[in-house]
């Protein structure tokens, strides 16, 4: 793996996989919806869709055209951090991926009528998610969480924001946020040396540094700790329930992976055999924890009839306390340590997830790992590390959100939970 950099200061990964026959490429530019401000919500995700509309050489059509007369695929995504638009295609037809895909990301007109059009599409894909309440809680906790933080904002934004902004404020958020600075290009699969000829030929003099206001530190959020409720008929309650979690680079986050992977991180874990298997209280139950550059959260989520959901909150509780009074036992932590491990030899076997690999990590905290690393970081993990984070976790504050009938249960629930955090 190699750490380049092209004229402009865009900085270029590189990792040779000579016995792969694709390439995968990607476009990492570090913002994202904590970029934004209340009233341009949903700008970047509405950019990353406008990028697809068309440049002066390839209507939208032609772009389609183009990956399908290839054989590849070309799409891009929005996050809290960052955006990425990216390809993968047979390794002969790289030359012409990366020339649609530089058009697209530096010449894309952001016409009038296809803003319009795009609008509305963005707007329909709101109004999916909102009508599907296991998707819409997870932004809802978020908001419980950060409050009024950008972190606290959802990627898609919002309608009368969308309807709202023009061309023009496309542009310069592009002006300010998309320089050579903020980008990160990650390439893998069967590259030599043309690959890096190939990103200097066309992105090696388009971008600008970006803009001393979107480089600015951005400041660390504050957990607040609150409850948001959607009252929304539906046939099960929704819930989620987080807790202050850890930021990237912290040298615990490995440790808080396992602790994760063994509340609710998968089918052996505890919340799903005693909610799920050993009861049958819901279809639906899992852990999740989401790192950002300054934060984190750890969540639990869980999908049940309102007449069970008393049950299914005493249960959460119960493992949450004997997690944080007891810890882990060592036979999670082995387990989850050959989990991790396994998932991450395996999915370095595509081209797709190194590519994802490599930019995420120069992107967000500008350096790489190897995978020796890595599986050190896993085994040096004690029982003491995971037991000090589940007392740190759940010996504070915790945020609730509920898309469903009444909240009583969970307001009952965030008392019970207090108390016992102050003993």
């Amino acid at each position: 793996m190699e750490r380049r950099q092209l004229s402009n200061g865009i900085r270029v990964v590189l990792e040779n996989m000579p016995t792969s026959r694709s390439v995968s490429f990607g476009i990492w530019v570090k913002t994202g919806s904590r970029n934004e401000k209340e009233a341009n919500n949903g700008i970047s995700h509405f950019i990353e869709h406008m990028l697809f509309k068309g440049t002066e050489r390839f209507s939208a059509k032609d772009i389609a055209d183009v990956f399908d007369g290839i054989g590849g695929n070309v799409n891009a995504f929005t996050s809290k951090e960052y955006t990425c638009y990216y390809a993968k295609v047979l390794d002969e037809h790289v030359p012409i991926a990366v020339d649609v895909l530089a058009d697209m990301f530096f010449r894309s007109k952001l016409a009038g009528d296809d803003l319009a059009k795009e609008k509305n599409v963005i707007i329909e894909e709101i109004s999916m998610y909102e009508d599907t309440p296991d998707d819409i809680v997870h932004d809802m906790i978020a908001k419980a969480s950060y409050g009024d933080h950008p972190l606290g904002m959802p990627i898609l934004g919002t309608e009368p924001n969308l309807t709202a902004m023009s061309s023009d404020d496309l542009r310069r958020f592009i002006e300010t946020h998309y320089g050579s600075d903020a980008i990160v290009i990650s390439a893998a699969g069967n590259i030599g040396e043309s690959m890096m000829e190939l990103f200097e030929r066309h992105f090696g003099g388009a971008a600008q540094p970006n803009r001393p206001s979107a480089t600015e530190p951005s400041v660390a959020p504050a957990f607040s700790g609150g409850h948001q409720h959607l009252r929304k008929k539906t046939e099960q309650n929704h819930i989620c329930i987080a807790m202050p979690g850890l930021s990237q680079d912290d040298p615990l986050l490995y440790g808080m992976i396992l602790l994760n992977n063994a509340i609710g991180g998968g089918m052996s874990s505890r919340l799903f055999q005693e909610v799920r298997e050993k009861r049958g209280l819901a279809y639906s139950i899992y852990s999740y924890h989401t790192s950002h550059t300054d934060s984190g959260l750890f969540t639990i989520y869980a999908g049940t009839t309102p007449k069970q959901t008393a049950e299914v909150l005493d249960l959460i509780q119960g493992v949450i306390a004997d997690v944080r009074d007891n810890g882990i036992l060592p036979e999670e932590l082995r387990k989850g340590k050959e989990q991790m491990k396994g998932s991450l030899i395996i999915g370095l076997e595509s081209t797709s997830s190194r590519m994802t690999r490599n930019g995420k990590n120069e992107l967000m905290q500008g350096r790489q790992f190897t995978l020796d690393d890595l599986i050190e970081r896993i085994e040096s993990v004690t029982m003491d590390d995971v037991r000090a984070l589940a007392s740190r976790m759940f010996g504070g504050p915790c945020a609730t959100a509920m898309v469903g009938g009444s909240d009583k249960a969970l307001l009952k629930w965030r008392d019970r939970y207090a108390a016992a955090v102050q003993g």
